[in-house]
């Protein structure tokens, strides 16, 4: 018997279903909610003839058949869905043929798979397996989340008194925003019983971040032990563990850590709460999660701050960004005060800072895509992450270490584009065990008290510390250490 003619359409039509199983079936429910126009090709006879008792317009065809598209109308859109690798492949490539402006998704039965139809023309190849497996994963991941959130208000919600909110001792836009955002929640959360202070050890030195405060109005206050006296809890946030960039005693308890850096068997501490998440691109995602599970109302100021946060850790999220952090910045976005914001990201540049980067510039050293310079002795630590950046973009340059000395501490600050380097671990590695250092793998910074170089008579000597001993540290755990570079280096 003849194949009867398909239900009548024109020649072209929005949507074609090539293979109609259950993920098949499945897509139709959806494309039907958007239109109705739609075909379906399946091989199966008892199949169709279903779908038409369904008043589904549907055809009988093999999708092997080289006439796979003749009469057919042209889909702006196919879907080729079956659990048949070769008749996938064939139908891709007879789609193709028969329109190259179709957009094809074609189903993968293996990993295998994926690749030949993309050769075939797919433009986009979907895994079922792959896509349940990332689904499943993200889902588990809200489930947290949500839980976390949750955990966090019930844990502020019986406390009453002053809670000391302590980002890392020079704390940046990240860190500054999370401690308002947890501010916030600590006053929803406990009906306004528990009142918040942010404390902070080290400087605001960066012009950008001085402006962030300045701008937005954010009241903090420089930590003293008499003001960690007057506080009846102790939260951590943008750092993972007493003693780990702040000024509490390493192993002191505290309230509760939130964190995106991972620092080792540091991070846990001792804590009611923590959540370390170095997943994610900032401290002010995580933030912003817990204010949307929770549904809390917060201020433009805030909003516009923990924005910030989120672009500036990410750098205008261009780098270690997620689709959370893209979520919740794109949450946050309609809260926010734009001429606030254009104001933050254009201030001016200090003479100190101009002067260090001309410094920075002048004394550059590479060796083998290594940059290494020496900046001296500075007041404005903030300017040696600004001199890294710069320097970085240097032709030939994949690695940059800037590095200076402080009235207490030798600070480094490095910039990495090499993906075969964790520059974070690198400086965690060579100095940590003489101070603060570590980072990400494209940012890492390093603060060495200078307790540790008390030996040390004069500030030529330690300079020379700085460029024999301590350079030699790192170069021998990136593996630079040919004597030849190492006399050049060293010459600065």
């Amino acid at each position: 018997m003849p194949e009867p003619a398909p239900e009548e359409h024109s020649s072209r039509v929005k949507y074609a279903i090539f293979g109609c199983g259950s993920i098949g079936y499945n897509l139709v429910e959806e494309l039907l909610k958007e239109t109705e126009d739609i075909l379906i090709i399946d091989k199966d006879k008892k199949r169709v003839e279903d779908l038409r008792t369904q008043k589904y317009n549907a055809i009988v065809r093999d999708m092997r058949s080289q006439s796979l598209m003749e009469d057919l109308p042209l889909p702006s859109t196919a879907f080729v869905l079956a659990n048949d690798k070769d008749a996938n492949l064939a139908a891709v490539k007879s789609i193709k043929q028969a329109c190259a402006t179709c957009h094809v998704v074609a189903r993968a039965v293996d990993p295998v798979s994926i690749q030949l139809l993309e050769d075939a023309g797919a433009d986009l190849v979907i895994y079922p397996q792959a896509v349940i497996a990332r689904a499943t994963i993200e889902h588990i991941k809200r489930i947290s989340s949500a839980k976390q959130a949750r955990q966090l208000h019930d844990l502020l919600s019986g406390k009453e008194g002053t809670l000391g909110i302590l980002t890392h001792s020079n704390p940046d836009p990240d860190a500054i925003s999370s401690a308002m955002a947890l501010a916030a929640i600590a006053q929803e959360a406990s009906n306004k019983k528990l009142q918040s202070r942010i404390l902070y050890s080290g400087d605001i030195g960066h012009q950008e971040n001085r402006a962030f405060v300045n701008l937005l109005d954010i009241k903090m206050e420089r930590c003293s032990t008499q003001i960690l006296a007057e506080c009846k809890y102790i939260a951590l946030v943008d750092s993972s563990a007493p003693g780990v960039n702040n000024e509490l005693e390493k192993g002191s308890g505290v309230l509760l850590i939130i964190d995106h850096h991972m620092n080792g068997e540091e991070t846990i501490g001792r804590a009611e709460f923590v959540d370390v998440r170095p997943e994610v691109g900032a401290t002010a995602t995580i933030l912003t999660e817990y204010i949307r599970e929770l549904d809390i109302p917060i201020s433009k100021k805030v909003a516009t701050a923990l924005f910030y946060g989120i672009r500036a850790d990410t750098r205008d999220f261009r780098r270690g960004i997620t689709p959370v952090d893209l979520t919740n910045a794109a949450y946050l976005i309609p809260q926010t005060d734009a001429e606030l914001l254009d104001k933050i990201t254009s201030p001016a540049l200090s003479q100190e800072t101009m002067d260090i980067l001309g410094t920075a510039i002048r004394n550059r050293k590479i060796r083998s895509g290594y940059l290494f310079s020496n900046v001296g002795y500075i007041r404005n630590r903030d300017a040696l992450p600004q001199a890294a950046e710069l320097l970085i973009n240097l032709e030939g340059v994949n690695t940059a270490l800037v590095y200076g000395i402080s009235e207490t501490s030798i600070i480094m600050s490095a910039r990495n584009r090499d993906i075969r380097l964790h520059i974070g671990d690198v400086l965690a590695e060579a100095y940590g065990d003489i101070g603060d250092a570590g980072g990400h793998a494209t940012m890492a910074a390093a603060a060495l008290p200078l307790k540790y170089f008390v030996g040390v008579k004069t500030k030529e000597d330690l300079l020379t510390l700085v460029q024999d001993s301590l350079l030699r540290r790192f170069m021998k755990v990136v593996g630079l250490e040919k004597k030849e570079e190492e006399r050049e280096i060293f010459e600065l």
